[in-house]
């Protein structure tokens, strides 16, 4: 009876509630002048952040009106559950992971970009380990020539699921800090195992990102 109630739900009105719940948040953007210059411009992107954050990850990376942003989301039933709320928050789902439909969604996410839709994606899901970075984000921006965004979240008031990601859900009206990295420009050059060094310097500044932002946060709470 869930599998049936509960995909109908959130058509109808739950993914209107996760909205106003995002939209009671008091997130604060700190260095988001490259991802707003790239927005002026016109321009898009590959947007990361980390998988137990993804309630806000999801809703600040967004299309606001005249923007196309695609999602990759896997294809697993919470995966299912998670698209039916993305595409009322106006998302164009790609579906698959490292995991299952991996080949496809690469090309799926490659010729999004190249049509000029920005990505939205979580580069430690859909299994983890948590805040351990795959390929796929920085694959997806090298092959279609885009910058890569990093976004490390903290929030203030969150309750943690028992999950793998340790899944962090903002309470309402909560404080929240957003930190983006520069536009970050893959090399079409690296492969092998330079690439997989870049990949993992990546990671770790996703971790300082996210370091910076609960630092900026514990300030702000404390002052």
């Amino acid at each position: 009876m869930k599998q049936i109630l509960l995909p109908i739900a959130l058509r109808l009105f739950l993914w209107r509630i996760a909205l106003l719940w995002a939209k009671s948040l008091r997130i604060v953007h700190l260095r988001s002048d490259a991802l707003d210059d790239i927005l002026d411009r016109g321009g898009n992107y590959v947007g990361a952040f980390w998988h137990g954050s993804m309630f806000v990850g999801w809703f600040v990376h967004r299309p606001l009106p005249g923007q196309r942003v695609s999602a990759l989301v896997s294809q697993s039933k919470d995966g299912e559950y998670l698209s039916t709320v993305l595409e009322r928050w106006g998302m164009t789902m790609v579906r698959g992971s490292s995991h299952i439909g991996g080949k496809e969604a690469m090309q799926l996410m490659i010729g999004a970009l190249k049509s000029g839709s920005s990505l939205a994606i979580t580069p430690d899901g859909p299994r983890g380990p948590r805040q351990e970075m795959k390929m796929g984000a920085v694959r997806a921006a090298q092959v279609a020539g885009v910058p890569l965004i990093l976004t490390g979240i903290a929030m203030e008031s969150k309750r943690h699921l028992r999950s793998w990601d340790r899944f962090e859900v903002p309470m309402p009206f909560s404080r929240v800090v957003v930190v983006y990295s520069e536009a970050i420009m893959v090399p079409k050059d690296l492969t092998g195992e330079p690439l997989d060094v870049f990949k993992r310097e990546m990671q770790r500044r996703m971790q300082v990102l996210t370091k910076e932002a609960e630092h900026v946060l514990e300030s702000r709470s404390a002052a």
